[in-house]
């Protein structure tokens, strides 16, 4: 299945810039017009409103508390850390800032075992980072879970050997492709060009030079039936492909996706989407002005069994 059935969420303690991350991070800019403190009330009202509409929408969330002596900034984005599956594995994935590292949390996963999810194994990719070798999570790589591709956007923090290495051992075939800005800067990340759902994909072809390479990707996702929703490169910046289908309670699912980037999509857009899921926007301003993510970036997808 496709759709996860719940997702982790962690409520930030210390969110802000991280100039750790900034020099290679696609949006992130300074916000330099109000206190830490100010900001890090701001991030939780933020991350409550959006926790608060999923959970009314009848998406099982559960929350866990940053721990403020870690001092992670970028905690509320757990999607980079961790992955879950449908089989009970749990992968633990090298990131490249050092600063990002302590948000790996064992009791996180302890939590779900203890909330019902069964865990068969963890996978354990972060000695990579020994070697410089990097692999952000669902933020590098984009699963389609229904065919058993894995899509990835080659780059810093997406190394093409250890996403083949997390391929071989899940039993998923790789689709790959070089992504950039407007301006010929690399995209680091994959999730912020396209979003899988069950029956439609959301992807940003323009995002991809190559002719050929963006013509295999459209050729891919075309294979699986789903309908495709072309998003433009000014619509990928307003975070309009960081987005996540969330299967619902009653059996149903919803499309979660920002304020911003749900403005920024077009009527016919928006309609397309509709055919297919009921769409729940959130703002999340903080969170896109200092640019580190989206409504995505904040939600650690569950795909386990449960006992």
């Amino acid at each position: 299945m496709q759709l996860p059935t719940a997702v982790v969420m962690v409520r930030p303690a210390s969110f802000g810039f991280n100039p750790d991350t900034a020099p290679s991070f696609l949006f992130q800019r300074e916000i330099t017009d109000i206190n830490r403190k100010e900001i890090e009330r701001r991030a939780r009202m933020e991350f409550d409103i959006l926790a608060g509409r999923l959970r009314e929408t009848g998406v099982e969330v559960i929350v866990v508390e940053d721990q403020e002596d870690l001092n992670t900034p970028d905690a509320v984005f757990p999607n980079n850390w961790v992955s879950f599956h449908h089989d009970g594995s749990v992968v633990l994935y090298p990131m490249l800032a050092p600063s990002r590292r302590p948000e790996r949390r064992r009791d996180i996963i302890d939590k779900l075992q203890a909330s019902g999810f069964r865990v068969s194994r963890v996978i354990d990719l972060t000695h990579h980072e020994i070697g410089g070798r990097f692999l952000e999570g669902t933020g590098s790589v984009v699963f389609d879970h229904d065919d058993h591709l894995a899509y990835a956007n080659i780059s810093p923090r997406t190394d093409e050997d250890v996403l083949n290495e997390l391929c071989g051992t899940l039993g998923y075939q790789p689709v790959t492709f070089r992504a950039v800005q407007k301006s010929g800067e690399p995209i680091l990340h994959t999730d912020v060009t396209m979003s899988i759902g069950d029956r439609f994909a959301m992807f940003c072809g323009d995002s991809i030079a190559d002719t050929g390479e963006r013509r295999r990707v459209l050729d891919s996702l075309k294979s699986t039936g789903r309908e495709i929703i072309a998003i433009d490169l000014k619509q990928l910046e307003r975070f309009a492909g960081n987005v996540l289908q969330l299967q619902t309670r009653d059996g149903r699912s919803a499309l979660v996706i920002s304020t911003s980037a749900c403005l920024a999509l077009r009527p016919d857009q928006r309609d397309a989407i509709q055919r297919f899921t009921k769409i729940v926007e959130s703002p999340l301003p903080l969170f896109e002005g200092i640019g580190r993510g989206s409504a995505r970036c904040m939600m650690a997808d569950i795909h386990l069994p449960k006992n």
